[in-house]
């Protein structure tokens, strides 16, 4: 006599309809980490997903995206022309919010549908949460075990600045500090992480000194008016390889170097500019990694939803409502459509990951010809962590921007030169033009192409304490004049002294123009 075996049962659907509770969010997330820690082999910190409304979300906004922050004006500013714009229905609001630290802290709004809030779960919880994790800009550059606790530690710093020293004056340095920022971070050499606990023996440690203790160099430096024959000998002395080297110029973190060497400044406003340079630090590899970052969220949510359905998690309805999400999120437009405005990175990561997926299971001989470590390998899912962990955006598409991939995105590279009165179609598709158009839209996502290279080069101790910054010019690219003024202001503001710009050429080393902020500048802000 045989057993009868029961048949077996369809798996319960997570959720029907739109709305949701946290017992609805709880299993869904469960599901969705199953999936991407069992199934995709994902390495990613903690979570800690918050629920909040579209206002909490407006803040974190106008906050750049951190829970916690100190006060600034601009802040402020931002707040109110978002929740214009937002009320108005001309701009709707990000799906997600996900901050680098650990535990990663993912927010969801509680306006969402559940289809929505899975999608961000996916995207951000794990998708973004494994690039933070294993990418190795953050891993170096970046500390997301300590990056709470520091913006802890400089949101009360700034406000007991702003109860002892006063408002405007604590504001004064912010706005400086703030329009430096870009130029606040280290490129090239390895930075200190912020520490908490090592931020606050700094900030007891300064306070037992005045603030002309805190540098020898400027406290022992003859004043200007002393001017005997001892003096001059010693200035004399000062050439400029042996100042640039007590400095330790050329120095490429402008506000490094005014914290440190800045002869005016006080040590409350030193440590402004430290908390301001190590926020920027922070941002540093998320603007190196945008395209990549992305890109790997999308993928990871794409392969996170896809599964859910084929496992029966899922309805068809939500299957069509994410379909409608993903599409919106990875939209490109066409060059001539009124809303293009480059490259989507969300549709261009996405596309590249789909297509190194491809070549991993489906090459063709063209994608075996152009990358002969990857095609056919069937580790799509391993071959991408690898990518993740190893490139940032340029490198990236140096190395795995496909033939296919620039046909099916219609890519093709223009030279537009002021020198020439006609626009001329550099490279087409064809060999020697994949390479050109692939190094051209690499060159794109460089940061150091992007971004003005400025350093600081020399300071004159003979007397006026002049600063020396350099701008390097690429490609005949000036800095906008009104801008640079502005910065050159800042700059001058919190050196104290006398500031010239100057302009070099790439090439040639020649100095092409200069530009000044004097003392009396200074009297006049």
């Amino acid at each position: 006599m045989t057993k009868k075996t029961e048949p077996a049962t369809a798996p319960e659907l997570l959720f029907s309809g739109a709305d949701w509770d946290f017992n609805t969010l709880k299993a869904t997330y469960d599901a969705i980490e199953d999936i991407a820690i069992n199934d995709l082999k994902l390495d990613v910190y903690p979570n800690q997903v918050e629920v909040i409304t579209s206002e909490q979300m407006l803040d974190a906004y106008s906050s750049i995206g951190m829970p916690l922050m100190y006060h600034h004006w601009s802040f402020g500013k931002r707040f109110v022309r978002d929740d214009v714009m937002y009320r108005k229905g001309y701009q709707g609001l990000a799906y997600e919010i996900v901050i680098n630290s650990n535990p990663c802290i993912s927010y969801v709004m509680e306006e969402n549908t559940i289809v929505m809030q899975a999608l961000v779960i996916a995207h951000a919880a794990f998708g973004h949460n494994h690039f933070f994790k294993n990418n190795y800009l953050f891993k170096q550059w970046t500390d997301a075990e300590g990056i709470l606790d520091y913006l802890q530690f400089a949101k009360r710093y700034i406000a007991k600045c702003e109860d002892r020293f006063g408002f405007d004056a604590v504001e004064r340095v912010l706005d400086a500090a703030h329009a430096l920022m870009e130029q606040g971070v280290n490129r090239y050499s390895h930075p200190e992480k912020p520490n908490l606990a090592a931020e606050l023996e700094r900030e007891r440690e300064r306070a037992k000194y005045e603030d002309e203790t805190y540098n020898d160099l400027w406290r022992t430096l003859p004043q200007a008016e002393k001017d005997d024959e001892d003096l001059d000998e010693m200035r004399r002395k000062m050439r400029v390889e042996e100042r640039r080297a007590q400095f330790g110029l050329p120095e490429e973190n402008l506000l490094y170097f005014l914290e440190k060497n800045a002869p005016t400044l006080q040590a409350w406003e030193r440590e402004i500019l430290r908390i301001v340079r190590n926020i920027g630090q922070y941002f540093y590899p998320q603007k190196q990694t945008k395209m990549m970052n992305e890109g790997c969220a999308c993928y990871v949510h794409y392969a996170i939803m896809n599964s859910l359905y084929d496992k029966g998690l899922i309805s068809e309805g939500a299957m069509m409502e994410f379909i409608d999400y993903h599409s919106r999120v990875v939209f490109q437009a066409e060059y001539d459509d009124p809303r293009y405005s480059g490259f989507n990175p969300y549709a261009l990561g996405f596309a590249m990951m789909q297509d190194i997926h491809r070549i991993c299971v489906d090459p063709t001989e063209e994608d075996r010809k152009w990358f002969p470590d990857i095609a056919g390998n069937n580790a799509p899912v391993e071959t991408l962590k690898e990518a993740w962990a190893h490139y940032r955006d340029e490198s990236f598409i140096l190395q795995f921007l496909s033939p296919k991939l620039m046909r099916d995105m219609r890519m093709f590279l223009i030279d537009d030169l002021s020198s020439s009165p006609h626009l001329e179609v550099a490279a087409i598709h064809d060999d020697n033009g994949y390479r050109k158009v692939r190094r051209a839209l690499a060159r794109m996502h460089d940061i150091s192409v992007r971004e003005p290279d400025m350093q600081v080069v020399d300071v004159d101790l003979r007397g006026n304490r002049q600063l020396y910054i350099q701008h390097t010019e690429h490609d005949g690219i000036r800095l906008e004049k009104s801008e640079a003024e502005m910065t050159l202001g800042y700059i001058g503001q919190l050196w104290g002294y006398g500031v010239t710009l100057q302009a070099v050429d790439n090439e040639t080393g020649e100095i092409l123009h200069e530009m000044n902020f004097t003392p009396e500048d200074l009297a006049n802000t």
